[in-house]
């Protein structure tokens, strides 16, 4: 705790149960008024609760700000334009909202003259790395408060009891699992209770946004996206914003029992954890921004992106988003993108996407040449033989060696 007299404090703040507890705590702890700051990007809430909840609590001030179209375009499709993949499967949606979020909070902190910041991050995980890196990139001199790395509450049954003794209303019973959730429009996240058991198979009633396979459509749905220099622009031909494009999507593909996954992964901090997640839209675009790549970009150019990825990806989940080296790739990426643009038509049945075609006028796909049957003098196969001997060079001088001294 500093020693400097905070008077305001600016909380990021779900009004889940443990952010609310946190309102109260730092109140009470610090003698300081609180303004909670909740940051709509998707997530299903009720705003009058939120607010109604906060001003029970005391917050001296309650800013709920719509940031679902900041959040798509600026963050989520910017992320999607790499492919962008962690440990080879997770869509990122929990760390990609972090960066919003913590911009917002050092802002409005700069605006309302507070002197510090909180959040409800855990000091297990992976958040309070990128709410805290984050903040600090944007605002050097920022106070960062993170609760539970110095307060007494070590479980969220701690928290419960903590509301029973000031008298908070929560809605939570004794005999309800305490998942740890994150939701906005990207995905959904579930931690905790018998998920912690890497063996034991998660339970099918935590999946919110998505149709188990038995009870998806039976029948496949087609649709078409259109993108634009990399970027999502409309469905079946008609234009919407990005925001309206994600939640479409999430619409059908969880309708179809598209975009879940159960993943251990290693967190920054060093321990394996295990998530559930749901990523519905986000899978299909992921899917159909590879296909209109596959038409439009450089063969080396995409190995390129392929190889950076990883790394970009990395950048994002360990809360890295407003380093230089994150903004160096993203220069690169956008690059790239310049010339992806066209439309891809899928189908969507029973837990997968599957492209059915994909067109652009800059296609560098060229028919005469790949045909097999007459090109009509497009390609000299004869060409290749040059091709072959030059490529060759190195592995039969390393062969020669090799059979020479058997080594």
């Amino acid at each position: 705790m500093t020693d400097k007299k905070i008077n305001k404090i600016v909380l990021a703040y779900s009004g889940g149960l443990d952010t609310t507890v946190i309102l109260h705590w730092l109140k009470n702890t610090y003698d300081s008024e609180v303004i909670a700051f909740t940051a709509d990007i998707g997530q299903d809430h009720d705003p009058e609760l939120v607010k109604s909840r906060a001003n029970s609590i005391g917050a001296s001030k309650i800013i709920i700000e719509d940031l679902k179209e900041d959040f798509t375009k600026d963050y989520i499709f910017q992320m999607l334009k790499a492919n962008t993949l962690y440990e080879g499967e997770y869509l990122l949606g929990t760390s990609i909202a972090r960066p919003l979020i913590s911009k917002r909070l050092v802002e409005i902190a700069e605006e309302e003259g507070a002197d510090a910041i909180a959040h409800g991050a855990t000091g297990k995980g992976n958040d309070q790395i990128r709410f805290e890196i984050g903040s600090y990139s944007l605002n050097p001199e920022i106070e960062v408060i993170a609760p539970w790395r110095t307060w007494d509450y070590s479980s969220r049954a701690d928290l419960v009891e903590y509301c029973k003794q000031h008298q908070i209303e929560i809605e939570s019973s004794p005999d309800e699992p305490l998942y740890s959730t994150d939701e906005n429009l990207l995905h959904t996240s579930y931690e905790g209770e018998i998920l912690e058991d890497p063996s034991v198979e998660a339970p099918e009633e935590i999946w919110q946004r998505t149709s188990s396979l038995e009870n998806a459509p039976d029948k496949a749905e087609r649709i078409s996206i259109s993108f634009e220099e990399g970027l999502a622009i409309s469905i079946n031909n008609e234009k919407l914003s990005s925001a309206e494009i994600l939640s479409r999507l999430n619409e059908l593909a969880g309708m179809h029992g598209i975009g879940r996954l159960d993943l251990v992964e290693n967190r920054f901090t060093g321990m394996k954890s295990r998530g559930c997640y749901e990523t519905p839209g986000g899978t299909i675009l992921l899917k159909a921004h590879r296909a209109i790549e596959s038409i439009t970009l450089d063969s080396q150019a995409g190995h390129l992106k392929d190889e950076i990825m990883p790394k970009y990806a990395q950048l994002i989940y360990d809360g890295f988003w407003w380093s230089p080296e994150r903004e160096a790739l993203q220069a690169l990426i956008d690059k790239t993108q310049e010339h992806v643009t066209g439309s891809v038509d899928l189908s969507l049945y029973k837990g997968n996407v599957t492209i059915l075609g994909r067109s652009s006028e800059f296609s560098l796909y060229d028919s005469k040449i790949v045909t097999f049957e007459d090109d009509e003098n497009a390609y000299n196969q004869a060409d290749a033989t040059g091709f072959i001997k030059i490529n060759s060079l190195r592995l039969k001088q390393f062969a020669r060696r090799k059979r020479k001294t058997n080594r």
